[in-house]
């Protein structure tokens, strides 16, 4: 495996300024939420660490299903009842798709981000999001990141989406296995990881590179922007290289939770084939 400072000369590292201090992340509780579906309840049932304080079933619900959610919530004696399902209703969206069950819980906490960089026995694989808003996205993205088994996901403490009810939702129960921490600063996050010889990888449509063509064995970060914007301009000066994903078609660019699986599974890929 390369360090730093050996692959050095590999690629063309254009960056930016750089600052003298990590950033930090706050642990945040978040407010009480309702999570909706019978895999993302029985997930964060599943999740010693998430506190549910009840659980209510529609009247009718497909026993065989709810059955899971009861045994569940008894193994952990959170409180449960069926209700009617006029009353189910009355905490609901019209647009959920709740299938008969709804979780009242603690949104999933934020981690420090030492938390994320601690050293677990692996080449660290970070995912870092500058600006994803789309709270379905980030959603998809915890269920990628989860699937490919990154280290954790690192996203700005303002102007992004934080982890909700739509997120939970979105996720399918992966974000009760994803560590999950806010920065105040990406630069001075990136520098940290600069620190501890972690390659930092950009995506842009316009990087010379394509994503397979990176050395994915290496520990590394990857960074992807938002839906519309990309990466803010710093921050992409600021990454150690920039890649892109070839297309072949007439648009120009895949959504963001469809590029963190292919570049995430392309990684993995990389690393099986080394042991």
């Amino acid at each position: 495996m390369k360090t730093r400072r050996q692959g050095k000369r590999d690629v063309d590292r254009g960056r930016g300024g750089r600052q003298d201090q990590a950033s930090t992340a706050s642990r945040d509780p978040g407010p009480i939420s309702i999570i909706y579906g019978v895999l993302p309840v029985l997930e964060a049932l599943r999740a010693d660490n998430r506190r549910i304080d009840k659980v209510l079933l529609a009247e009718g619900s497909k026993k065989h299903r709810m059955s899971e959610i009861i045994d569940a919530c008894r193994s952990r004696s959170i409180p449960w009842n069926r209700v009617s399902k006029e009353a189910f209703a009355k905490n609901i969206d019209s647009n959920e798709n709740h299938q008969g069950v709804m979780a009242f819980t603690a949104s999933a906490d934020y981690v420090e981000t030492d938390a994320i960089l601690k050293n677990q026995g692996e080449t660290p694989l970070i995912v870092i999001l500058d600006g994803v808003d789309d709270p379905r996205n980030l959603g998809a993205i915890l269920r990628v990141a989860e699937g490919a088994a990154v280290n954790g996901i690192v996203i700005p403490e303002r102007r992004a989406v934080g982890l909700n009810e739509t997120v939970a939702k979105s996720s399918a129960g992966a974000i009760e296995y994803v560590k999950v921490a806010k920065a105040t600063n990406l630069n001075r996050f990136i520098e940290e990881l600069r620190s501890r010889d972690i390659w930092v990888v950009g995506t842009s449509s316009d990087a010379k590179l394509d994503y397979y063509d990176w050395d994915w064995t290496r520990p590394s970060a990857l960074v992807l922007g938002s839906e519309g914007s990309g990466l803010h301009r710093l921050v992409s000066e600021n990454c150690d290289v920039l890649v892109k994903i070839p297309m072949y078609g007439k648009i120009d660019s895949l959504n963001v939770s469809v590029a963190a699986g292919v570049i995430l599974f392309e990684a993995r890929r990389q690393r099986s084939k080394e042991k």
